[in-house]
Parts: structure tokens; C-alpha cells; sequence
């Protein structure tokens, strides 16, 4: 007990059923999240679906139980992108599921694994 107490008042670590815990400044997050908070935050060409989902999911509760039959009803599309330039010498063909995306997400939302980050004010250049 001695030498947590002399560890963490010399490395500002504070032990909590011993495991030390790192105390760092936490990213700002949405506190009330909705469907275009959701896909805006995932991005990646997600947030294109928003007023199709909107329209037929009412609330984000009904989202985080949506299955993948439902998504492909609504017309959320597997985009194929092709071509992406990985460095000089090789190029990419990629295949990103939309569908897929908002799926991980939602799961992951499930378990508090992930959130939607507030958007980021945009900084004024001055001239």
C-alpha cells in the first residue's frame, strides 16, 4: 500500500482497483444524438442517406435495432469505389459498404464503444 501511495503521488497516477488510470482532457462529445448526428458522424458518404432514413426510422432507438435487410430496402447501396491511388508506384480498387458502416457503428454505439464527436468550429483566417 506504501509504494502505490509514493508511485502515484511521484507519477500523478491514481490506482483504482489496482490499475493505474491516466487522467488525460476528453474530446468533446454530442450530448443528444439523432439520426443526422449519427450519419454525419460516421461519414464516409454515409451522411448522404440522412432524409432517407429519417423518413422511414423515426428515432435513433429504432436505428441501433435495424438489421441489414431493412438498410437495403431503403435503397442504402454497397458503393464500389475503384481506383484509389495508394502511393506512386500502386493503385487500389476498394469496396466500401455503407450499409456495413452504419451497421459497425451502431453496434458499436450499443456498447459505448463509440460516439459521435461535436462538430469542430472552423477557425476564421485572418487576412
Amino acid at each position: 500500500m506504501a509504494w502505490r501511495q509514493i508511485i502515484s503521488s511521484r507519477m500523478g497516477v491514481s490506482w483504482q482497483a489496482g490499475l493505474p488510470r491516466f487522467f488525460s482532457k476528453s474530446s468533446p462529445y454530442i450530448v443528444k444524438v439523432g439520426i443526422p448526428e449519427f450519419l454525419n458522424g460516421i461519414g464516409k458518404g454515409v451522411e448522404a442517406h440522412v432524409a432517407k432514413i429519417e423518413t422511414e426510422i423515426e428515432d435513433i432507438q429504432q436505428l441501433l435495432v435495424t438489421r441489414t435487410l431493412r438498410l437495403k430496402k431503403l435503397g442504402i447501396p454497397c458503393k464500389h469505389v475503384d481506383d484509389i491511388p495508394y502511393n506512386s508506384l500502386m493503385i487500389i480498387s476498394v469496396l466500401l459498404d455503407e450499409r456495413k458502416l452504419i451497421l459497425r457503428h451502431t453496434h458499436k454505439y450499443r456498447l459505448g464503444l463509440w460516439r459521435p464527436r461535436a462538430p469542430q468550429p472552423v477557425k476564421a483566417q485572418s487576412s
